[in-house]
């Protein structure tokens, strides 16, 4: 529900991970108030295996969760085996 993408905080100088509602599921509330809730558990958890969320982000018409960037394989490739299984 949403792309993940690599990027640098200029802010603090580090990098994260953003993932993106794309806009059709913007305009629908039951999705956008699911973005909200996944947002809302990930800053309630504090788990060496979970990528600690650093923002909840609105611009531009876009929707975002700025995420710690856990370095890694890439998951989409297990994913599509695990579908086509």
């Amino acid at each position: 529900m949403g792309e993940v993408y690599r990027a640098t905080d200029t802010k603090l100088k580090r990098q994260v991970a953003i993932k993106v509602l794309p806009p059709s599921m913007v305009a629908d509330r039951d999705r956008l108030a699911r973005f909200q809730r996944e947002a809302e558990v990930l800053a309630s958890l504090n788990h060496p295996n979970i990528a600690a969320i650093y923002g909840l982000e609105e611009s531009e018409g876009l929707t975002a969760l700025v995420m710690e960037l856990v370095e890694g394989d890439d998951l989409s490739h297990n994913c599509v085996a695990l579908v086509k299984q």
